[in-house]
């Protein structure tokens, strides 16, 4: 069975004291302290706390992406309510067009109704050369009209 080296030395050192008058352990030479504790046991390193340094960056780092995180999440809220916005003004600019798509269609149609109406009509032109025929034709009705009556007075004298 193999002993360690800071067992064996733990081991003289008791029997060392066991043969001492008064019996103690406890010794004031410095050889023998630094025996014992550099035997004892390898003390473990120190845990490095965290500097201010360290800490600072860790607590800006923390805090920027927390920050970074919270203005995403208000960006993108932003986002969803202006495409919402945007999209319920395109809805509403789609009505209004199909409604002035259906106005230009009646102002075509009565147009087109007016174009065929002029072109079915008369004009002042028109009707002033119709009254000149009329009155014409009344004239000529007239005269025909008087020489049928000397005609027929002719005939009773005779």
């Amino acid at each position: 069975m193999m002993v360690s080296r800071a067992a064996r030395s733990y081991n003289a050192i008791v029997r060392n004291a066991s043969r001492t008058p008064q019996g103690r352990l406890l010794s004031s030479s410095s050889v023998l302290n630094e025996e014992i504790t550099s035997h004892v046991g390898v003390a473990p390193s120190p845990r490095k706390p965290v500097g201010g340094i360290r800490g600072g960056v860790i607590g800006f780092l923390f805090g920027f992406s927390l920050a970074s995180s919270f203005a995403a999440y208000r960006l993108l809220e932003e986002y969803k309510q202006a495409s919402a916005t945007l999209q319920a003004s395109v809805e509403e600019l789609q009505q209004s067009t199909e409604k002035v798509s259906a106005h230009v269609r009646r102002i075509e149609a009565v147009e087109k109704d007016l174009k065929a109406l002029s072109n079915s009509s008369a004009s002042k032109d028109d009707l002033s050369r119709l009254r000149a025929e009329v009155k014409k034709i009344y004239d000529g009705l007239h005269i025909e009209f008087l020489d049928l009556r000397t005609f027929v007075w002719g005939m009773r004298r005779s």
